[in-house]
C-alpha cells in the first residue's frame, strides 16, 4: 500500500506536476481512501520523502550502539554512509525526487528541515562523546555540519549525474576530508625490530657491580 501510494503520487507529480497534484488524486489512483493515505504519510511532501524516518531511526540506533572503543568521528562518517545507501537503494527514484525538489521551493524547504534533523542526530552523539572537553559543543557541532557538507556534496553531484557511477567511493572521498581534519590519526603500526639477546657468563658469587659492569661492556660493543 505504502509503495502504491508513493508510485501514483509520482506518476501524477511527473504527468501534472507537483502543486497541481492534490492527495485525492493520489488516492483516486492508487484506488485507495483518504485515510489509507494520511496513514502512512502525514502530508503531500512526506510522500516525497517515504524513507527518511526509517533511515533516521536507523542512523540514531547506529549511534546509540556505539561504545567507548568507537572514534567518534568515523563513527559519525559511518552513520552519514546510512543516508547514501538508502538513496542507492532506488537510485532512479532518488534522482526523481532529486528533479522533483529542485523544481518546487516548498520541497527545497521540507528537504532542508530533513537534513538538519540528520546533523542534529550525529551533533547529539558528538555532544556525548566530547563532553567535559573544553569546547566540546562547539566541536561536534561543527564536526556534524562538517559530516553533512560533505556527504551532501558528493551525494547530489551523483544525483546530477543521474545515479551514474560510484557513489559509495565519492561519498567516502569526501568523508574522507572529515576523518583527516577532525578525526584521530590512525594508529601507527607497531616497528618491528629483532630481539637482542645477551648472554653474561659470570662467576657464581661475584659482585654485583662486576655482572653489571660486564653487561655494559657487552651491550656497548658493535
Amino acid at each position: 500500500m505504502r509503495d502504491a501510494l508513493v508510485a501514483a503520487a509520482f506518476q501524477l507529480f511527473l504527468e501534472r506536476g507537483y502543486e497541481q497534484t492534490t492527495v485525492d488524486d493520489i488516492v483516486a489512483l492508487a484506488g485507495v481512501g483518504r485515510r489509507s493515505f494520511f496513514r502512512y504519510f502525514p502530508s503531500k511532501e512526506d510522500v516525497v520523502f517515504p524513507d527518511h524516518e526509517r533511515c533516521l531511526a536507523d542512523m540514531t540506533a547506529f549511534l546509540a550502539a556505539s561504545d567507548a572503543a568507537h572514534e567518534p568521528v568515523r563513527r559519525v562518517c559511518d552513520a552519514a554512509r546510512l543516508v547514501l545507501l538508502m538513496y542507492a537503494e532506488n537510485p532512479s527514484f532518488s534522482v526523481q525526487r532529486y528533479r522533483l525538489t529542485k523544481q518546487v521551493p516548498g520541497l527545497r524547504a521540507y528537504e532542508l528541515s530533513v537534513v538538519w534533523r540528520y546533523e542534529r542526530a550525529l551533533a547529539e552523539y558528538l555532544r556525548g562523546r566530547f563532553a567535559g572537553r573544553r569546547d566540546g559543543n562547539l566541536r561536534a557541532d561543527v564536526i556534524a555540519a562538517a559530516v553533512v557538507a560533505a556527504h551532501n556534496n558528493a551525494l547530489r553531484s551523483w544525483l546530477r549525474s543521474d545515479g551514474q557511477g560510484d557513489a559509495s567511493a565519492a561519498v567516502d572521498h569526501a568523508l574522507g576530508y572529515v576523518q583527516s581534519a577532525f578525526g584521530a590519526p590512525p594508529a601507527a603500526p607497531a616497528e618491528e625490530h629483532p630481539e637482542d639477546v645477551v648472554v653474561v657468563v659470570s662467576r657464581r658469587g661475584a659482585p654485583l657491580w662486576r655482572v653489571v659492569q660486564e653487561i655494559e661492556t657487552t651491550l656497548g660493543r658493535d
